[in-house]
This record gives structure tokens, C-alpha cells and sequence, in this order.
């Protein structure tokens, strides 16, 4: 059987091992591009990235596989996940790729593909991709004058998605008067984010603005909140916004200091959009790691919260088929698909302060829509196997849902993109809660080593 080169979310790893090597990446830009090739007209790509060190490398290697089978490539700069999938439909281009490993370190990367349409790619053409990169491409490659071309197109991109992101609110909404303090996780959106902002009228106090291709993600952005936090207390901020390296996540501060989550963020968005007649299906998709607090909040509203398997693009995947219109997960990637097609921080941070200016209330007040139940999340690193296939593990997993009933859950899964395996229990008894969580993880470790 062939190797696979795609996760969960693209193609990621640490840089220079296998797969992410300028090597593969020119090989993705080959596949790619001849997977998307149709007819003898030019065909476009838009490449995007985050801060990394490694996109510098990784770009010119993409940029050197689409042009050899004649695609066009416009560059487009640092700038968010969202950004590019917006431009990929807005400039009608064949294919957008995302040049980031998002909330990871700086020391991995990845490649996220788009279709034309802005949506990630299906399970059907990543397998047509995946199998291209292993062939002997040479003989498909452009000649003479049907090579690509590539050009940057930094300040246009960023512009663009700029004006996108503020048309997403009332015509008549200002932000004038709000002190929001946003960090950008010395990521892709470290520019563009607070330029918005200002420009809608706040007043803006910056973090994780300074990245020097190894900053990214380091003790800021939506992953590590705390300096934020802080900095939201020290300046009197009405609002903290704290995004991830490609700024497709976004995480709130609420002027005491406080976190708002992604299911949070969704309940906001969710009830605020019903009572306007703007929420689509009769409610909201999240994913299996969401607080079973959220489930009761929309159930009491005679709301649905439709689950899917972690992971955005099975969100949105649900989203798409059953015509919801706001979903995400809790770590904050928040789709709402009446704007684009992918998760995005900065707008679903607007959509926050447009319902919070519209309350007339603090964050505090608007933004705690439930009281979440007890919930336990815990990582156990493994190296390699399947040890959630063991014996003994299986015997516990089972214990501990016997021991929950019906007044929790549990999931157990392992991560998509790193060598993890994720503990979740959520229940009314905390203290249950946390001895479940603890013996599956004593038992995973032990197995583990």
C-alpha cells in the first residue's frame, strides 16, 4: 500500500524530515497542479504562509512544482489561512495552498491545499494527489512558453482580505471607543488583524506582533492565552483577541481576564443569529471535544448541536451537506459560512464585538452564555503502534464509561497531527471526571513507554 503523505489538516511534519522537504514540496506543487489542470488556458495558483523560517524554503520549492507544469503563481505574503481561501475563489484561481503547521512549533510546517471553490481539498483528490507525487512526472512537465510565472502579490492580498474581513459587519457598526488588545501570535496575521481593527475604529494595543521566523506560537496566541490575559487587565482592555499562527483560530479575553472558548464563541454567535433570523438548520455543528454544556445551552433553545469527528474540515464537511451556517470546535476555530468557508479568527472576533456592541454590555456580561460541566483534557505521547488497541487499555476506556453513565462522556482518540493520544471525560461529577481522565491515562502511559 502507498505511503501517505496527508493528514488531518494537509500535509505536516518537522522541516527537512520526511515529508516536509523542499523536495516533496515541489513534488506537491507538480501533483497538484496537474491534478487541477484543465484545458490548454492559463491556470492560476495563490501560495500563502505564515512567519516560519521554513516557509522561505518551502515556498520557492512549491513555487518551482507548480510553474513546471505551467501553472501561474501569485505569492501572496504572510497572511491568514482564511485570507487565502477567500482569494483563492475572489482571483479565480485553480488551486490555494496555505504554507503553515498553525498552533504547532515553529520548527514543523505544513501544506494545506484549496480547491477552487475555497473549500479544502476531498478524500478523493488528495488521494489523486498523493498518488502523482510518488510517479515519474518528467514526462508531463510544461516546455517552452507554457512554463508558469511567478510574481509576489504581498500588499494586494493582505489589502483585499482586509476589506473582506470589515464588510463582514453592519454597514453602520463602529468600534469606536473599544480598547481591544490583540495577540497575533507572531503569525500570519500579525499585520493585517490590528490594521483591520483600527480602521473599524478601535483602539488597538498589539502582541505577537514582532515575528523573526521562530517566534511563532512561543508563550502567545490563542494556545498560550496568559500574556494576553494579563495585558488585557494592565491597559483596562474592553476586549482581548487572541489568535494562532495562521489566525484560523481565535480565542477571547474578556475584560477581567477571563477566557472565552470556542463553544463560547459559538453560543454567542449561535443564539445571537437566531434571534435575527440569520441561523441556518435549526442550529450549530461542533465536534465531539465540545462541552456537553453547549448541548444543553442550544437544546434549551430548541436548538440542535449536531457532533462530527475533531478536526475543521469535518465541520465543515457537515456544514456543507445539511446547510449549517455557524460551526467549529472549541479550540476556536469558528466557521461561519455565510462569510467564507474555513475557519477565521479575525472575523469571528467581529462577529463577538458586533453582538457584544449591539448588547450594550461588557464581554463578561454577553459572552457567558452556559456554565460548562467539569471537562478533563490530557495528552499522553507515544511512539508509535496502536496502543489504544491493547488489551488493558480497551479495559479501562470501558471502566471508565460504565463509571460515567449517562451524566457524561468520554473520548478517547489519537491526534492527527502529532503522536498524542487525547483523554477527554466531562461529566457533573467533577471529582469522577478527573478519576476517570486519571486512570486511563496511568494505564496509556504505562503502555506507552
Amino acid at each position: 500500500m502507498a505511503k501517505s503523505y496527508f493528514g488531518t489538516d494537509g500535509i505536516r511534519g518537522r522541516v527537512n524530515r520526511h515529508p516536509m522537504t523542499p523536495e516533496i514540496a515541489m513534488k506537491v506543487g507538480m501533483a497538484a497542479g496537474l491534478a487541477f489542470k484543465r484545458g490548454n488556458y492559463r491556470h492560476r495558483v495563490v501560495i500563502g504562509k505564515d512567519t516560519r523560517l521554513s516557509g522561505y524554503m518551502l515556498e520557492p520549492a512549491l513555487c518551482a512544482g507548480f510553474t513546471a507544469v505551467g501553472m501561474d503563481v501569485l505569492m501572496l505574503g504572510p497572511i491568514p489561512t482564511p485570507a487565502v481561501a477567500m482569494l483563492t475563489r475572489s482571483m479565480r484561481a485553480d488551486i490555494g495552498v496555505m504554507i503553515s503547521a498553525s498552533h504547532n512549533p515553529y520548527d514543523d510546517n505544513g501544506i494545506k491545499l484549496f480547491g477552487p471553490d475555497g473549500y479544502k481539498l476531498s478524500d478523493e483528490l488528495e488521494a489523486e494527489i498523493n498518488r502523482l507525487i510518488d510517479e515519474d512526472l518528467t514526462p508531463r512537465l510544461a516546455v517552452g512558453s507554457h512554463l508558469g510565472r511567478a510574481k509576489h502579490y504581498d500588499d494586494g492580498g493582505r489589502d483585499r482580505y482586509a476589506e473582506f474581513a470589515k464588510r463582514t459587519l453592519p454597514r453602520e457598526l463602529s468600534l469606536d471607543g473599544v480598547r481591544v488588545a490583540i495577540d497575533c501570535a507572531n503569525g500570519a496575521a500579525y499585520r493585517v488583524a490590528p490594521d483591520v481593527l483600527w480602521e473599524l475604529g478601535a483602539e488597538v494595543v498589539k502582541l505577537g506582533v514582532e515575528p523573526n521566523g521562530t517566534n511563532i506560537n512561543l508563550n502567545c496566541g490563542s494556545t498560550s492565552p496568559e500574556t494576553l490575559r494579563a495585558k488585557v487587565q494592565e491597559v483596562r482592555a474592553d476586549i482581548g483577541i487572541a489568535l494562532d499562527g495562521d489566525a484560523d483560530r481565535v480565542l477571547i479575553v474578556d475584560e477581567r481576564g477571563e477566557i472565552v472558548d470556542g463553544d463560547q464563541i459559538m453560543a454567542v454567535i449561535g443564539e445571537a443569529w437566531a434571534e435575527d433570523g440569520r441561523l441556518a438548520a435549526g442550529g450549530v455543528v461542533a465536534t465531539i471535544m465540545s462541552n456537553l454544556g453547549l448541548e444543553r445551552f442550544f437544546n434549551d433553545r430548541q436548538l440542535q448541536l449536531a457532533r462530527t469527528k475533531v478536526g475543521d474540515r469535518y465541520v465543515v464537511e457537515h456544514m456543507r451537506q445539511h446547510g449549517y451556517n455557524v460551526g467549529g470546535e472549541q479550540s476556536g476555530h469558528i466557521v461561519l459560512s455565510d462569510f467564507g468557508t474555513t475557519g477565521d479568527g479575525l472575523v469571528s472576533a467581529l462577529q463577538i464585538l458586533a453582538v457584544v456592541r449591539k448588547a450594550g454590555g461588557t464581554v463578561s456580561e454577553v459572552c457567558r452564555k452556559f456554565e460548562p460541566v467539569p471537562q478533563i483534557l490530557k495528552n499522553v505521547r507515544h511512539s508509535g503502534g496502536a496502543p489504544l488497541e491493547l488489551p488493558k487499555v480497551q479495559e479501562i476506556i470501558n471502566i471508565g464509561r460504565e463509571r460515567l453513565g449517562d451524566t457524561g462522556r468520554l473520548v478517547i482518540r489519537p491526534s492527527g497531527t502529532e503522536p498524542l493520544i487525547r483523554v477527554m471525560a466531562e461529566g457533573d461529577d467533577a471529582r469522577l471526571v478527573s478519576d476517570v481522565v486519571e486512570d486511563i491515562v496511568d494505564v496509556l502511559r504505562r503502555s506507552a513507554a
